[in-house]
């Protein structure tokens, strides 16, 4: 007969193997996955244009677009859709923040920075001009500066990841009840009347003759 294993030895595997599962989810979520079928742009906000300036690195817009299209964003071509986010003005520096006692860089930190707008098809902006920053520091040597290199660009591609899930963070909030509130906030501040992308067609309709 199997001889079950007293509480106190079941207790530290089941830990380890909570904390390996939360080890994992951690790992998928830096490396930018999602969860497929999880929307996190509201259907207001779509179709959606994504237009990267010739700045902006190509893993980056990648990895937007893969993290629109794991989400089931209906992404078109800019002539297509009614919204357009724009990535552009990407900058990348690093900078010494730890200085060894002979005056060496001992620790580094690289960021990234890149600015964002979203515009609806009638020119109404609804994110206009926000600069996202991702930054991260790690450790220099200079006996061993090929692997330093290669975790640099490792950390280069992770900086990236984290800028495209800001920018998915900050199309989530924007549901139809938001989009109505900033048009009516720009026709107001501007005095001109918008009318929704969706109406545009209906506008358009011929009439029919009497």
């Amino acid at each position: 007969m199997t001889q079950r294993q007293p509480a106190s030895q079941r207790t530290p595997a089941l830990a380890r193997s909570a904390l390996l599962t939360l080890g994992l989810l951690a790992t998928a979520s830096g490396c930018g996955f999602q969860l497929r079928g999880v929307a996190p742009v509201s259907a207001a906000l779509q179709p959606l244009a994504l237009q990267c300036a010739s700045d902006v690195p190509i893993d980056l817009c990648q990895s937007v677009r893969q993290q629109l299209t794991l989400g089931e964003v209906d992404v078109r071509e800019a002539g297509a859709a009614d919204y357009i986010l724009a990535i552009g003005q990407y900058t990348e520096d690093r900078r010494a923040s730890a200085i060894t006692i002979d005056a060496g860089a001992a620790e580094y930190t690289l960021r990234q920075s890149v600015s964002i707008n979203l515009i609806s098809r009638d020119k109404v902006p609804l994110i206009a001009d926000t600069r996202l920053n991702a930054s991260e520091s790690y450790r220099y040597d200079e006996t061993n500066v090929l692997a330093k290199q290669r975790e640099e660009r490792t950390l280069q591609k992770q900086l990236q990841e984290r800028l495209a899930q800001q920018i998915i963070f900050r199309l989530a909030p924007l549901t139809q009840a938001r989009i109505d509130v900033l048009r009516e906030q720009y026709q107001d501040a501007t005095g001109n009347s918008v009318e929704s992308p969706e109406a545009e067609p209906a506008a358009m309709a011929p009439v029919p003759a009497p």
